[in-house]
């Protein structure tokens, strides 16, 4: 399938749009005020550990104390971790974001990724990705991986687009990862203070290092200054994509283009509606989330047998684009409709499995049940889409969520970007809620007054009590 990157980049914020075929199927976003952990490395300190789980807590310097599993201190070849104890100094990096109340995810066997490979320099073991298949190939890739490592210590990985790449490619990733530790091991051994000690590239710049492959045509960036920074990354780490990185400087917001402000809304919905009639109604919970399949208006041609067997295989296919989507992971429990033939079951279980193939988070399926119930387990990083753009509504006592405030000012902002650029005026008037209006004047005044300045026009801000959370108005005046 033919693919898009859009990259869609303001002050406040960064959002990466993949498209397939004209079809949104993942969006990635990072916050300037809350960037993502996963790959940050820290220096931290042991709070308190936990015999009887085998654990610990570890001060990183956020929030919320970290958590560090023994098993994620297991030596190479499996040999038993060191014991933790309380004030012990640790170099760990982020397996996982902090996600609802859980801390962050610890481990301390680094990695590093580039583009091609993955180094770990305190294993001695050669991986390659289960999704390059041909046994030659794999062959082909540890030879050249041996070849390029020489005699230094170090383990790696290949990722999956490492397949069909010449060996020049992997060398200049490998000695790309070892001038990067050589560097961070300096730095780790020249300070005493505790936190952060490397992060990870931004949203924009680990897209071109993760998501662009072969068959993505073009990527678009809406912000001049990140397209430069974008050409100089790939120029110096992956040539071979710089033809296809663009600038778009077009009237038309570039996710508007592309309906993807529209899908992102959608996203948020807990029904999804099939092409069908049919639809799925998915609920989101911290320990699992539910996707319910129902026929809703498809009544089929032949038999009741028939029209639930269609609604299912639409559904196989709708659920693995909303996991991706919406970035749903940990446990999933799918109930299909109640199928009675063994074939139709099976076809459908099967539908759902190479739907899912094409995720690039590791996804695994058990067999269907006797009730149509599938269990999903899919990866968890970061948060959901949900988690990250909404917040749980204090009206309905957590049954529901709301857009948080934060959300609804960088909407406003693109809204009257979005006016400037259609009519003009000489000023504009925005109409919103209290809480948003807050926010407006207190954590992003500075974000509002540089988008005056930018347009060169006064905005005026009006509570409206009756307004919901979510509801704003821009008006021209």
């Amino acid at each position: 399938m033919s693919e898009e990157i859009l990259i869609n980049v303001t002050p406040q914020e960064t959002r990466v749009a993949v498209v397939e075929n004209g079809v949104l199927q993942e969006v990635h976003i990072e916050r300037v005020s809350h960037r993502g952990l996963v790959g940050n490395i820290y220096k931290g300190r042991v709070l308190r550990f936990l015999p009887g789980m085998q654990a610990a807590f570890v001060d990183i310097g956020l929030e919320r104390a970290a958590f560090l599993q023994t098993a994620e201190m297991k030596a190479n070849g499996g040999a038993s971790a060191p014991q933790l104890h309380e004030g012990q100094d640790v170099i760990v990096q982020v397996l996982k974001d902090p996600i609802g109340s859980k801390g962050a995810r610890l481990t301390t066997q680094i990695s590093l990724p580039a583009r091609y490979v993955v180094y770990m320099p305190q294993s001695e073991h050669i991986g390659i990705s289960q999704k390059i298949e041909s046994e030659e190939e794999r062959e082909r890739l540890r030879l050249a991986v041996r070849a390029a490592m020489g005699d230094e210590p170090g383990g790696f990985i290949l990722r999956t687009m490492a397949e069909q790449i010449a060996e020049e490619e992997l060398r200049r990733d490998i000695v790309y990862l070892r001038k990067l530790w050589g560097h961070l091991s300096r730095a780790l051994g020249s300070t005493g203070a505790y936190g952060l000690v490397h992060e990870d590239f931004s949203l924009a710049l680990r897209t071109m290092r993760d998501l662009v492959r072969d068959n993505v045509e073009k990527v678009r960036i809406d912000s001049r200054e990140m397209y430069h920074k974008a050409l100089e990354f790939v120029s110096e780490f992956v040539p071979e994509v710089a033809e296809r990185v663009e600038y778009y400087p077009g009237e038309r917001p570039l996710f508007d283009l592309y309906s993807v402000e529209e899908e992102i809304k959608h996203a948020l919905d807990r029904r999804v509606a099939l092409k069908s009639g049919g639809y799925l109604v998915i609920d989101q919970t911290e320990a699992m989330t539910t996707v319910d399949v129902n026929t809703g208006t498809y009544v089929g041609r032949r038999n009741l047998e028939e029209t639930i067997f269609k609604t299912n295989l639409e559904a196989a296919h709708a659920i693995a684009r909303q996991l991706r989507l919406r970035n749903l992971g940990g446990m999933i429990i799918v109930d299909f409709i109640d199928m009675m033939e063994a074939e139709h079951k099976r076809q459908v279980l099967r539908a759902l499995e190479r739907a899912l193939a094409r995720d690039r988070v590791k996804v695994s399926v058990a067999d269907m049940s006797s009730l149509g119930l599938v269990e999903i387990t899919r990866k968890r990083t970061r948060e959901s889409l949900e988690r990250l753009l909404c917040e749980t509504c204090p009206a309905c006592q957590g049954r529901g969520v709301l857009k948080t405030p934060e959300t609804v000012s960088y909407e406003i902002f693109r809204e009257i970007l979005r006016e400037v650029r259609q009519f003009g005026t000489d000023q504009y008037l925005v109409v919103a809620s209290q809480v948003v209006v807050d926010r407006l004047l207190e954590d992003q005044a500075q974000g509002l007054a540089r988008l005056q300045e930018f347009i060169g026009k006064p905005i005026h801000l009006q509570v409206e009590p009756l307004y919901n959370q979510e509801e704003f108005d821009v008006v021209l005046t």
